[in-house]
């Protein structure tokens, strides 16, 4: 099926409600988002800079002296809040997300060797990037819920029916600034992440709309 271009593809696999999948759903959902943690794991492993949401959680650890990984839950917190005005829901998809993505990102960095030589390194970001681009565009289709940064995406697209892929560099290059300049360190990675997630992920979902 077809879709509007403020909302995203219906595709077979697309639940009907945020938290009654059907079984395609779950068989969509659950490897997509572990593959995407898979993804973010390359990065970490390539160590040639982190996500752009990373930098930012760096940052305000490194200003306030507080945990990394509380930092980060607290940006999720408040990322949520904003999707208030922008009339998101969580659902089964945003609990998934917050543990399967995890899940995947810890045996990627434990279990995965570190690639040695700089190509192997960029080789490793530019399939992680595609693979994080492709796993974002199959979970989001299944239409229940979202991760805290993706609702906000998607939160507004619906609102202004704005390319996904400008919207999606405008969110990772603000937040890259402001991650900057509170201390966090960016790489080649951070700004090839920046420029090129949003990208992928467009181009999927216009084909999943142009076939579906």
């Amino acid at each position: 099926m077809s879709t509007s271009k403020h909302q995203l593809p219906s595709t077979p696999w697309s639940a009907q409600s945020h938290w009654k999948p059907s079984w395609l759903s779950l068989c969509v959902l659950i490897p997509s988002l572990f593959l995407f943690g898979v993804g973010e794991g390359l990065l970490v492993n390539a160590s040639l800079g982190s996500a752009p949401w990373a930098v930012l959680a760096q940052g305000i650890s490194l200003k306030t002296g507080s945990n990394i990984g509380w930092v980060t839950l607290g940006i999720s917190i408040i990322v949520m809040l904003g999707w208030i005005p922008l009339k998101q829901k969580p659902g089964l998809g945003t609990i998934l997300n917050m543990t399967l993505i995890a899940l995947g990102l810890g045996l990627t960095v434990h279990y995965l060797p570190i690639p040695e030589s700089l190509t192997l390194r960029l080789l490793s970001i530019i399939f992680a990037i595609v693979l994080i681009g492709v796993c974002s565009s199959f979970y989001l289709t299944c239409k229940m819920g979202s991760g805290p940064r993706d609702g906000l995406m998607v939160g507004i697209f619906q609102n202004t029916g704005w390319k996904i892929g400008k919207i999606r560099i405008c969110i990772e290059i603000i937040v890259c600034l402001l991650g900057w300049l509170l201390g966090g360190i960016i790489g080649i990675g951070t700004l090839l992440f920046a420029f090129g997630v949003g990208w992928v992920i467009q181009f999927c979902l216009s084909l999943m709309a142009k076939y579906y």
